[in-house]
């Protein structure tokens, strides 16, 4: 079950939203709040695994909320939750995994709680396991089978740098070559869970031995500078748990 947080200073948005979110079955709404100051003080305590965020507050801004809550030890999901379209592309610079349009739709709500919950693939016990494991684990060896073109593709697991996702196509990038495939990166990380791979952004997953060089870049998050000279992004979600792994 994961937890979520409200923000939004319309209490009848906010009682919609949350019997929206408590049908799925899949949510526990821990607490809500209607300013940027007190949301800021009880995610901090109740340390949620997602945040929906308004973007137009009475006083204060669901982008700049967003701003601030990257700054914690504990970094939510952040959903924007709106009646603006407008405001998507700032929204998403900010990591954000979703932006929804009110009046809210049942089966939109349920749909991001749903891809929230793919990206979200480890319990807590689980994801404890694999963040205090050593960096220096033996790699992944075996072949990857992968559909591409009408044939079957079998990679090297070891000669993988990452995988990604571009232009709605889920990529497996190779020293020497990439291989465009249907399956989702989601299930990609299943198939290549090990202590070798690590999710580093919300469309990156990489091979840790593949690194040859971790660049400091803005907002305290890096660029990871792989093998074939390619560089991945970090975000601020997952920098703790990349600190950890690399130990750094």
């Amino acid at each position: 079950m994961m937890k979520a947080f409200i923000v939004d200073d319309e209490p009848l948005a906010r009682d919609e939203l949350k019997y929206l979110l408590l049908r799925t079955r899949e949510v526990d709404i821990v607490g809500e709040s209607s300013s940027l100051l007190d949301a800021i003080e009880q995610i901090a305590v109740l340390k949620p695994d997602l945040a929906f965020l308004d973007i137009e507050l009475s006083q204060d801004s669901g982008l700049q909320l967003a701003a601030e809550l990257r700054r914690l030890d504990h970094i939510p999901a952040i959903v924007f939750a709106t009646a603006y379209d407008e405001f998507a592309l700032q929204a998403f610079d900010l990591d954000a995994v979703d932006y929804i349009l009110k009046p809210f739709d049942e089966d939109r709500i349920r749909k991001t709680v749903q891809k929230i919950r793919h990206q979200m693939p480890h319990t807590s016990v689980e994801l404890s396991a694999k963040v205090f494991k050593s960096a220096t684990a033996e790699p992944l060896v075996g072949k990857l089978a992968v559909a591409t073109d009408e044939k079957i593709v079998l990679i090297d697991v070891q000669h993988i740098l990452f995988v990604a996702t571009s232009e709605g196509k889920t990529v497996i990038q190779t020293k020497e070559e990439s291989f465009k495939i249907a399956d989702t990166l989601v299930t990609i990380e299943k198939k290549l869970m090990s202590d070798t791979f690590l999710r580093v952004h919300r469309s990156y997953l990489v091979n840790i031995h593949q690194i040859v060089e971790i660049e400091p870049w803005f907002n305290s998050t890096y660029n990871l500078v792989m093998k074939n000279g390619l560089k991945v992004p970090v975000s601020r979600t997952y920098v703790k748990e990349l600190r950890q792994r690399i130990g750094f």
